[in-house]
């Protein structure tokens, strides 16, 4: 079963407040700067990790490689890894990464919007 079923199956409106909610899991992968700024960066198609990296600035090839890793496992991105020489990796997301792209582009643009520079 894979992690976006388990969710829909076992958490119900306002479950996300109760401690042992799975839905927690979830909240705290989207609400994480990374996880956040890799759905948007995948918006527009599948990239390669070194893209991702140069559009993704500031992040380092681990935390990169960790975050793709973990929406992957929730089935918010694919991997894809074509028989070239060398090979070539390419991330996108999944129908459930399109949906949770729309609220979290909502949340960038009132950032940008409201978030001012000292």
């Amino acid at each position: 079963m894979s992690a976006s079923t388990h969710l829909a199956d076992s958490c119900g409106p306002g479950d996300v407040y109760t401690a042992m909610c799975p839905c927690r899991d979830m909240l705290d992968l989207l609400a994480n700067k990374w996880s956040a700024l890799a759905i948007g960066a995948l918006e527009d198609g599948p990239q390669r990790f070194g893209e991702l990296r140069r559009q993704l600035q500031g992040i380092s090839p681990k935390v990169l490689s960790a975050s793709l890793k973990r929406l992957e496992d929730h089935d918010l991105v694919t991997r894809t890894v074509y028989a070239e020489v060398p090979p070539r990796v390419e991330y996108a997301l999944t129908d459930l990464g399109h949906s949770a792209a729309v609220p979290l582009a909502a949340l960038r643009d009132w950032v940008e919007d409201n978030v001012t520079t000292h």
